[in-house]
């Protein structure tokens, strides 16, 4: 069974039931010291690409936009029972160009990392997907606020929602997160774990 490390703002960390380690947008907070086999990087904002922060295993493979995104096309890569597929990502501090979001199909369950965005078109169709687990971002100021994340949420439908980048310039911030509604809400603080099953 897979766990996440939610470290802060919009980074955190999923170990693999068989010893491997995904890394999202390494920016904040501690728990870098496990070495990655991938680092996936949603966009080039310094406070989502900083692919230094974690150790790496040989042959650690990164991915950000420029290959999940090649040629304009959304890419899917499957490895080993992991598939990371790439989705659209946007809104007017993002451009939709080298913006994405992930799916990531990993230990029997799907989780969806948004990235920085608002809605999108493709969340309109994610419902068919049967996700298990979302992350979206709420700031309300570099993306959308706690209530158009709590309508995305309805939109995709994952069985559990989960708000990040819940403030600029800090870690996290609870108030912000508790504005966040949505079935099976999660809400986790820097530091904090769950089992993804």
């Amino acid at each position: 069974m897979a766990e996440l490390l939610y470290q802060g703002h919009g980074s955190y960390r999923i170990d693999l039931a068989d010893g491997r380690v995904l890394y999202v947008d390494p920016f904040a907070g501690e728990g870098y010291d496990k070495p990655a086999d991938w680092i996936l990087v949603t966009h080039e904002h310094g406070d989502h690409n900083c692919v230094e922060l974690p150790a790496r295993k040989p042959g650690c493979r990164v991915i950000t936009e420029k290959e999940a995104l090649a040629g304009g096309v959304y890419q899917t890569i499957r490895e080993d029972g992991l598939t990371i597929q790439a989705v659209e990502a946007y809104n007017k501090n993002h451009d939709r160009s080298c913006c994405v979001g992930y799916v990531l199909t990993l230990d029997g369950v799907k989780v969806y990392a948004s990235g920085d965005t608002s809605e999108t078109r493709c969340m309109h169709e994610m419902h068919s997907r049967q996700l298990d687990y979302a992350l979206y971002p709420i700031d309300g100021v570099y993306n959308m606020d706690a209530e158009e994340a709590s309508r995305c949420a309805q939109l995709v439908g994952a069985r559990h929602s989960i708000p990040i980048h819940t403030k600029p310039g800090v870690l996290f911030d609870r108030a912000s997160a508790e504005k966040f509604h949505a079935e099976g809400r999660i809400i986790l603080a820097p530091g904090e774990t769950l089992l993804l099953k």
